[in-house]
């Protein structure tokens, strides 16, 4: 039998829509006991360059969600990881009239762990982790992985 999970957020957003030129992309996230998080349009967009985009927001959720279930496979294997880092990447293409899709995610997961033997089995981890991420199950496009793993 499938479990449900439900996740509930509320996007808050309030100013005037009366000049495509002025009015403000800049919003937040909230949900019941946990902060806020402050969120615009890409600059692109006319947004603000200090806060985050819903782009990088969803480049972000693929990333965590890969790491996550890494970490989760590295405990099973018995790999131990002292130090996880990524800078994903994601590529949007813009169409002409203005919408646009993901390309592709390219991860570079950066890992460290406290044995050399198993130094290839932690990158061939990503590869699993891939397959079980919610996230990238959820999306249409490549998530494409580049790791590097070394020894502490």
């Amino acid at each position: 039998m499938s479990q449900e999970h439900q996740y509930q957020l509320c996007i808050n957003w309030e100013g005037e829509t009366r000049n495509y030129n002025a009015y403000s992309r800049s919003h937040y996230i909230s949900a019941e006991g946990k902060p806020n998080i402050y969120c615009s349009s890409d600059v692109s967009f006319r947004g603000d360059a200090t806060m985050y985009n819903p782009e990088e927001m969803l480049v972000a959720s693929i990333a965590s969600c890969h790491m996550l279930w890494y970490l989760h496979l590295c405990v099973e294997a018995k790999i131990v990881v002292i130090k996880y880092t990524d800078n994903p990447v994601g590529i949007m293409l813009e169409a002409k009239d203005g919408s646009g899709a993901f390309k592709e995610v390219i991860l570079h997961p950066n890992v460290i762990v406290t044995e050399a033997s198993m130094i290839d089995l932690a990158n061939e981890l990503h590869k699993m982790a891939n397959k079980k991420c919610f996230i990238a199950n959820s999306v249409n496009f490549p998530i494409l992985h580049r790791p590097m793993c070394i020894l502490q």
